[in-house]
């Protein structure tokens, strides 16, 4: 698969690639710049209120190591009020900004991480990669997320490697309630005082209309005892803007997407 994914490289003539900070783009991102060279590659990370300060470290980091050409953008999704408005198909109108942002920039060949683990769920983020022609060189090669792993231990990229599966911040935030930049920066805050306290395997802060919920791994759940969980409530609590605290704070087992509550448009 990895000489299939070279092909696909080789034949491409300058491009750009889309990197979030994830393990599937900054995989591709090093491999597409040690494989095509600097002067055929630009590097793009968007950086938002929906996307870890984390995130944009490891990628500038990884910019410095490697030698590339990054540009750190605003893509603009948060001056769309569709975005905001937080609709089933919220990713389309996001990943609409990202690369109509890339494209406003360059006209190289934009690239994205996709791998084929992402046709087995509701994905709109690939309709509007469609209408922009971004092509996906994992697709094409056929590579799923563990083939993706397996490919950044071979370059080397160890902690990439290792990286949680970890979405933008928007997708903590339950379908149909607005997105806000101050809940997603409050969202960021628990969780990471999550981790700190717990060392979790899984943790998601999720803003519901319910209230907020704190989703963690079965085990890390399981030895969670009642004063502590307790205190990480009143904890989280206080992290919370007043009308979002008000709703309550409580503990749950982790379901993937479980904050997406509606079928597709």
């Amino acid at each position: 698969m990895t000489t299939a994914l070279e092909q696909v490289l080789d034949g491409l003539g300058e491009a750009a690639v889309a990197v979030s900070g994830g393990v599937d783009s900054l995989t591709l991102a090093v491999l597409a710049g040690r494989r095509l060279g600097p002067g055929r590659v630009l590097m793009v990370h968007a950086a938002s209120p929906a996307v870890p300060p984390e995130a944009t470290a490891r990628v500038r980091r990884q910019a410095e190591t490697e030698g590339w050409r990054l540009e750190v953008i605003d893509a603009g999704e948060f001056a769309d009020p569709r975005y905001r408005a937080n609709p089933a198909n919220r990713c389309f109108f996001c990943k609409t900004s990202l690369y109509g942002a890339i494209a406003g920039r360059t006209a190289r060949q934009i690239l994205s991480g996709a791998n084929t683990d992402d046709l087995t769920e509701y994905r709109p983020g690939l309709d509007a990669a469609r209408e922009h022609g971004v092509r996906h060189p994992y697709l094409e090669a056929g590579m799923d997320k563990a083939a993706v792993r397996a490919l950044a231990k071979a370059l080397g990229l160890a902690e990439a490697a290792e990286l949680p599966a970890s979405p933008c911040l928007s997708s903590r935030i339950e379908t149909g309630l607005a997105i806000d930049a101050a809940e997603l920066a409050a969202v960021h805050r628990a969780e990471i005082l999550l981790q700190a306290a717990l060392k979790p395997r899984t943790v998601r802060c999720r803003i519901r209309a319910a209230g907020v919920v704190l989703e963690l791994d079965a085990a890390t759940l399981a030895a969670l005892e009642p004063p502590v969980r307790d205190g990480l409530c009143a904890e989280i609590a206080a992290l919370m803007p007043p009308g979002v605290a008000a709703r309550g704070v409580s503990f749950a087992p982790y379901r993937t997407g479980s904050a997406f509550l509606v079928d597709r448009p």
